[in-house]
């Protein structure tokens, strides 16, 4: 399983990018939680689109979880961050192995900390160029600098490293 968080939802939304996520072998998870973060045109509608083309879980079985997530986190249990942990937490207990995008760092070492593949809005990007012969590297440097046009804002160097990893 495939947790997706809001923060790649909204960069590969805002370009119309998001069958990017296809690229991963797992089931797509996004939990409603995290689908209502996404208000932001046109990544709303981008996200909307891509849920009713694309068999995604919306509503993973977490409930026993979420205290657990909340409190791994030290927030709510009705937050978007406690159901994507509380979905990694509930997959590492039924001895699956589970991968997490986004660009959340915080998240990340969690997902980490719970065994969970770790990657992030160019790492999708990056995945889809080398695994994807329909995909080539010039298309995801120009996705890569179209989302950092739309919001990453990264800098020019980790910008130029993100598109090196693309080239090799």
């Amino acid at each position: 399983m495939i947790f997706v968080d809001a923060t790649p939802l909204y960069d590969l939304g805002q370009i119309g990018e998001l069958e990017l996520l296809a690229v991963f072998d797992g089931d797509l998870v996004i939990p409603q939680a995290v689908i209502d973060e996404i208000t932001v045109e046109p990544a709303a509608t981008n996200l909307a689109r891509f849920l009713d083309e694309n068999t995604v879980e919306t509503n993973p079985d977490v409930g026993e979880f979420l205290d657990d997530a909340a409190q791994l986190l030290d927030s709510s249990a009705e937050t978007s961050d406690a159901a994507l942990i509380a979905g990694l937490l509930a997959a590492r207990d039924r001895g699956e192995e589970s991968g997490f995008v986004s660009d959340d760092r915080r998240l990340r070492a969690v997902a980490d900390g719970l065994g969970a593949t770790v990657t992030s809005t160019f790492g999708v990007t990056t995945r889809a160029a080398v695994d994807s012969k329909y995909f080539p590297a010039t298309q995801a440097k120009r996705v890569i600098r179209r989302t950092d046009h739309h919001g990453v804002q990264m800098t020019g160097r980790l910008r130029e490293q993100a598109i090196g990893e693309v080239d090799s």
